[in-house]
Parts: structure tokens; C-alpha cells; sequence
């Protein structure tokens, strides 16, 4: 790594409404940034560290102290380097930032594939949640945008709003849509499977998470032959991603910043690929810095990109960079994200230490 500095931000973005993650509702976004400065003093280059409180495991202010040990002892040479003990959040925002330097030291892109080829164009799915009539409302007001693959919260607190929402959607919808869900394992496997016999046939891709015990997701397909993703197994699980039935399954959904940083995050999308399953990046709320990265992933990782869960920028008052991470009718540019991903616009930003390498 050709690094001579490093230097530390903290940010505080609000949300443009309240989130609730596990049942913690939040109000602000709060993360660290890493920059590294190039010996030459010619290129800086970002990453993001940004734990999510109810998603991760370790706090905000854990990650730091983490990633402030790992500077004291010079800790950061090369990503094969990096101890493995590293929490997911803090290997996820320096892997980043000593990739952005690599390449921007190059002049050529990351490369995550063989062919060095990545797709003009990634799709973007639309979060939807709430009661009926505001998932309705938000809904039109997507598919008006061009959304085509909506993603409904559902939980075993609200199945019978989720019921009479997904009948709404498919009525109204049809199969213009796609539309996942994602019950956050939330569900026994009875709930679960009485829950998929009283949607419409077809009107669902797949349901992440549906169970409290992954185990049985083969057993819940073979009884509703409705497709599962597996999200929180990943780190919780990874094990049983080779004991669960393929055939029973849809797609991966990745959040580098949880399940252990990019190369990790880069395994299972090649997994993926070679059982036919879909790769879906996903966000946990982080910033057009971590979202633009994750879309270059996106779009140089999978055979076909899949409409991925990126759209949370939505929730966030304000971005970190020059130029705000965005889509343009429901579809990501990723050659166009990841030049403006790497322009951070230091205002927003706080100056917390300066270390020397």
C-alpha cells in the first residue's frame, strides 16, 4: 500500500425519517471515514467504517478503537495483512480505502473479475414499509420513477398488514414488478408457511430470511415452493449456506460491511454465479462513499447484475460527496458513481486524528 498518512473523520447525517433496525428506531446515521493519503502526496482515497446500531455487533466508538490499535501498531500494509480479528464494519471501510488508493494511484478501475469487464447499468430495488395505504402510495410513486422491484419489510407483528399489502401490490401491479420481501427471521416455520399460502400465487420472488431457524428453509420450500434469500445466515450461519437446499433458494444478499468486508463480499457473489443465484448488494444505511463502491461491485462481480438493495440514500438528509450517490430512472451508473464515489466533500466532515505511516 503506498500510503505515508492516514487520517480520521467522523460524520452525523440525519434520516429523513425514523429507521427502525431490530426493533431500535434511529434517528441519524453516524460512521467513520478512513482516508489515505499516497506518499507522492498526488491521490487520497476513501473508506467507510459505519456499524449499524441492531445490525452489528460492535458499537461505533468499538470500530474506532479497533481501527486506532490497528494504526498505533502499523497494522495496515496490504488487505492480506489486515488481522482476522477485525470487525466487519472496520475491514469493510480500510479494504475500501486501500483499493480506492490502488486504483486511483493506477488510473484504472478495481478489478473484482476475471475479465476486468463490469455492466453499464445496475438496477435498484425500492424499500417498501409501513401500513397498506402508505406502501401503496410510496409504491406508485416509485414505479412513476421507473422502480420495477420493490422490497417489502414484513414481520410476524404485522402479517396481516403484509398479507393485504402484497394482494394491493400484485392487484395493482401485476407481474410489471417484481416484488422480494423480507421478514428479517421473523417467522416459525408454521407462520411462514401459512403466510405463503395466503398471497397471491407468483406474485413473489422470494422471501429473505422467512425463518427464525434457517435450517428450515428447504422444508418451508417444499411445502410453499416459494424461493428464499439467506442475508443474516451469512454471518451468523455461513455454514449452512452448503447445507440448505440450492434448490431452494434465490438469491445471496450481501452487505459487505457485516458479513466480513469486499474479498468476502466478492466469494459469495462468485458463489453465486456458479449456483445460479442471484447476487444482491445491499447497503446498511451507509453513504454514497460505501454506496458507489458497492455498485462498482455490483456491476463487475455478477453474470447479471441484480436490482440491489442500494436505494437507502434516500434516508439520509444529505451525502458525503461532491456529487450526492444517485439513480437515474431505478438504474445505477457505475462507471459514473465510482468516479464521483471517490470526490468526498470534507465539509461535512469532522477531523478526528492524523496518523503516520
Amino acid at each position: 500500500m503506498n500510503a505515508s498518512h492516514v487520517v480520521l473523520y467522523r460524520y452525523t447525517i440525519p434520516f429523513t425519517e425514523p429507521i427502525t433496525v431490530k426493533r431500535q428506531q434511529l434517528v441519524q446515521r453516524e460512521g467513520i471515514i478512513i482516508a489515505l493519503k499516497s506518499t507522492d502526496g498526488e491521490h487520497i482515497a476513501y473508506g467507510e467504517i459505519a456499524p449499524l446500531p441492531g445490525l452489528h455487533n460492535e458499537t461505533l466508538e468499538l470500530a474506532e478503537a479497533q481501527l486506532v490499535d490497528l494504526l498505533s501498531k502499523r497494522g495496515m500494509t496490504t488487505p492480506d495483512s489486515l488481522p482476522e480479528e477485525l470487525y466487519p464494519s472496520v475491514r469493510t471501510g480500510v479494504e475500501m480505502a486501500m483499493i480506492n488508493l490502488d486504483a486511483a494511484i493506477s488510473g484504472i478501475f478495481p478489478s473484482f473479475s476475471e475479465t476486468d469487464e463490469a455492466f453499464q447499468q445496475v438496477p435498484v430495488n425500492a424499500l417498501l414499509f409501513g401500513d397498506t395505504a402508505l406502501i401503496m402510495q410510496r409504491a406508485e410513486s416509485y414505479f412513476a420513477l421507473g422502480y420495477r422491484t420493490f422490497k417489502l419489510k414484513i414481520s410476524a407483528h404485522t402479517i396481516t398488514n403484509s398479507i393485504h399489502s402484497i394482494r394491493e401490490l400484485h392487484r395493482t401491479f401485476g407481474d410489471t414488478v417484481e416484488l422480494r420481501l423480507d421478514a428479517n427471521q421473523s417467522l416459525s416455520l408454521d407462520e411462514a408457511i401459512s403466510f405463503a399460502r395466503q398471497i397471491p400465487p407468483g406474485s413473489v420472488a422470494y422471501i429473505e430470511e422467512p425463518l427464525q431457524q434457517a435450517e428450515g428453509i428447504g422444508k418451508f420450500y417444499a411445502k410453499t415452493a416459494l424461493h428464499s434469500a439467506l442475508d443474516e445466515t451469512l454471518w451468523q450461519k455461513p455454514e449452512l449456506l452448503f447445507k440448505i437446499p440450492t434448490a431452494s433458494l434465490a438469491a445471496l444478499i450481501l452487505k459487505p460491511n457485516r458479513i466480513g468486508g469486499i474479498f468476502v463480499a466478492q466469494q459469495f457473489a462468485r458463489y453465486a454465479c456458479e449456483k445460479n443465484l442471484l447476487a444482491v448488494f445491499s447497503s446498511a444505511f451507509e453513504t454514497g462513499i460505501s454506496l458507489s463502491f458497492y455498485t462498482w461491485l455490483a456491476a463487475s462481480t455478477a453474470t447479471k447484475p441484480a436490482a440491489c438493495g442500494l436505494d437507502t440514500y434516500r434516508y439520509l438528509q444529505h451525502d458525503l460527496l461532491e456529487t450526492p450517490f444517485g439513480a437515474e430512472n431505478a438504474l445505477l451508473d457505475p462507471h459514473k458513481l465510482y468516479r464521483d464515489g471517490v470526490k468526498v466533500n470534507q465539509r461535512s466532515l469532522r477531523r478526528t486524528s492524523l496518523w503516520t505511516l
